[in-house]
């Protein structure tokens, strides 16, 4: 008796669900950003920014000294420079351990993410927010938050895609937590420095986190899909 394979429908359901996640995060950034677009305001935006200075003076943030050069250095961490780092060594290192899939799938998110942010963002050309002093000169469209949304795309997509490998669990948490936790503090970054609105980054967040899923579940369709054709190769046939 042969060996049965699973269900056509079953493989490709995870296919499925991945290019929803994807198309999911497009919408959303389309519907926010058209909001915007219409005059939309949202009352959060002005109240979180003044909370990142001392009252009265928009150029003097909170906290102590030495945190605007913390917020510096960990906004550098959803740079360009550094995301394309950390995309190319972590697929070599991947492609070195032969986890040729996990490679491309870190190649496939990491690098399609920035791309698709790069296009969107002079489509809806949001004025960056002049509420309180910018800490940093940048002179790019607001909305949405590049670093945001490309540190989540980049580090969740990495950190989604090395838990299907990973076998021991707190190994995934921690992997997972880890990423999470940078992904959180690059976008918390971005809005102390006064270069974004919050919404900014709440849309960059939720666009990078549902591409990062998406290729997450792709993922998963192509182990399944593989591992299903290598059963099918190595079964021998006994119904002679």
């Amino acid at each position: 008796m042969t060996q049965s394979s699973p269900q056509p429908v079953g493989r490709i359901r995870w296919l499925l669900i991945g290019i929803a996640l994807l198309f999911a995060g497009f919408a959303i950034l389309a519907a926010v950003g058209s909001w915007i677009d219409g005059g939309a305001q949202f009352a959060f935006d002005r109240a979180v920014l003044l909370m990142m200075r001392e009252p009265g003076m928009p150029g003097v943030p909170e906290g102590p000294a030495f945190l605007k050069q913390a917020m510096l250095d960990i906004t550098a961490l959803g740079g360009g420079t550094v995301l394309t780092l950390v995309v190319v060594l972590s697929a070599g290192f991947l492609l070195i351990q032969r986890h040729v899939l996990t490679a491309l799938l870190v190649v496939a998110g990491g690098a399609g993410g920035p791309l698709a942010v790069a296009i969107l963002k002079p489509v809806f050309g949001r004025q960056r927010p002049e509420v309180i002093d910018h800490l940093i000169d940048i002179g790019s469209a607001s909305f949405p938050s590049g670093h945001s949304a490309n540190s989540a795309a980049v580090y969740l997509t990495l950190a989604l895609v090395l838990v299907q490998i990973v076998r021991a669990r707190r190994e995934q948490v921690f992997i997972l937590g880890a990423a999470i936790l940078l992904v959180l503090a690059i976008g918390s970054s971005r809005i102390y420095l006064g270069v974004h609105w919050p919404s900014d980054v709440l849309a960059g967040w939720t666009f990078g986190a549902l591409w990062a899923l998406g290729w997450w579940a792709i993922g998963h369709w192509l182990r399944d899909r593989f591992a299903s054709s290598r059963t099918i190769a190595v079964t021998p046939d006994r119904s002679a």
